[in-house]
């Protein structure tokens, strides 16, 4: 089992920025897949990025590309997202995802372990 405990989130204005942080436990971390996921009201939840377990490469939904970054820290057993420039349509609860298998990064059947979310607010 892996637990997985979200922190980071709150309100902002447009044009600002927030670091979300996943914390990891339970399993190696070295040996997961990580992804962050969101959802608004109303909406189903949706990729936002993703990042390796072994070389790190990550992957970003368009709509965050240029904007979002995603990193990990191994020996801290955390993963983070730097947001900058936010938009109102960033508004969401944001998820945090973990899988040891080998699975697509951008779907959420890809991810077997999830946190409880945190909220983010971007007011215009």
């Amino acid at each position: 089992q892996v637990q997985l405990v979200e922190s980071g989130g709150g309100l902002v204005q447009a044009g600002g920025s927030l670091r979300l942080s996943c914390a990891a436990s339970g399993r190696a971390f070295s040996s997961l897949n990580m992804g962050w996921f969101r959802q608004a009201p109303g909406k189903e939840r949706g990729f936002v990025a993703a990042i390796r377990r072994s070389v790190g490469g990550t992957y970003y939904a368009d709509s965050v590309k240029g904007r979002f970054t995603i990193s990990r820290d191994n020996a801290k057993n955390t993963v983070y997202r730097q947001m900058n420039s936010l938009k109102p349509e960033d508004t969401a609860v944001y998820y945090c995802g973990a899988t040891s298998r080998i699975s697509s990064a951008s779907h959420l059947q890809g991810y077997d372990y999830w946190g409880q979310g945190t909220q983010v607010t971007v007011s215009s």
